[in-house]
């Protein structure tokens, strides 16, 4: 057994460099998927936030939040494509999928903050709270 904790037992750099380029490739993927929802939810499509916003807080991640991060990118892209074949399923039969799409837009958008807010970033109602202050 172990006596130290798994955060003090670091993969080699480049390991961590590789797994982080494959964390922001999925989140590019996702990026693409959410791009197909906005459109079927009527919105238009957001900034792609993966480099800006992600790729520094994935670098400094610890391999514990990395790790939870790749299971949420998971997770969202099963959500989406099960989601993304019901839409598609509703603009078949003709019907209108705007409200759906759109719930599953407000789905995405808060795992998305989640996913955020477990590599450490400020909440956006606190990050506008500091920067008036």
């Amino acid at each position: 057994m172990a006596t130290l904790p798994p955060e003090t037992i670091l993969p080699p750099a480049a390991s961590r460099e590789a797994e982080a380029e494959a964390l922001l490739g999925a989140l590019a993927a996702l990026q693409g998927e959410a791009a197909r929802l906005a459109l079927l939810a009527r919105l238009a499509a957001e900034p792609d936030e993966t480099t800006t916003r992600f790729a520094p807080l994935i670098a400094a991640a610890r391999p514990g939040q990395r790790q939870l991060l790749a299971q949420a990118i998971a997770d969202c892209r099963a959500m989406l494509a099960a989601g993304l074949a019901a839409l598609e399923t509703l603009v078949a039969r003709g019907q209108d999928p705007c409200a759906p799409a759109l719930a599953l837009w407000r789905e995405l958008h808060a795992a998305r903050a989640a996913m955020l807010a477990l590599l450490g970033a400020p909440a956006p109602a606190a990050a506008a709270a500091t920067a008036q202050a």
